[in-house]
């Protein structure tokens, strides 16, 4: 399961460099501001989840049972997320208007505080047991 995790984590980070960079270069004179704002919210995300799994990828801390979990939410957060972002943010360039797909954004926001809230809820639930 870690190799899993971990290799999620660098296709993630993989990807979210290369998106960063294509935003920088090949959308800066295609897109406003506002836009490129948009697309560079969506690629900085994608990577605080690629770091996030290579945490989860490496760490003790929790069980195989929890990682996967922390790694299948986490896979549909990223993808919700910043998937409808680039989708969001570079609708102009296409024929297909994206915005009736805005509602996945948030949907996705859910997926992410939901792995970070399962790895907290871990981490303290051993705390009370001591007491």
């Amino acid at each position: 399961m870690d190799k899993k995790i971990i290799s999620t984590a660098a296709i993630f980070g993989m990807i979210a460099i290369i998106l960063g960079a294509f935003g920088a270069h090949g959308l800066k004179n295609v897109l406003t501001a506002g836009q490129l704002s948009t697309f560079e919210t969506g690629v900085r995300y994608q990577m605080y989840h690629a770091l996030f799994l290579l945490f989860i990828g490496t760490t003790s801390l929790i069980n195989q049972k929890l990682k996967k979990t922390i790694l299948n939410l986490t896979i549909i957060g990223v993808l919700f997320f910043s998937g409808s972002i680039y989708l969001l943010a570079t609708n102009s360039l296409t024929p297909i208007d994206f915005k009736a797909i805005g509602f996945i954004t948030p949907i996705g926001g859910v997926f992410l505080i939901s792995a970070w809230f399962v790895l907290l809820f871990d981490l303290i639930k051993p705390l009370k047991k001591e007491k």
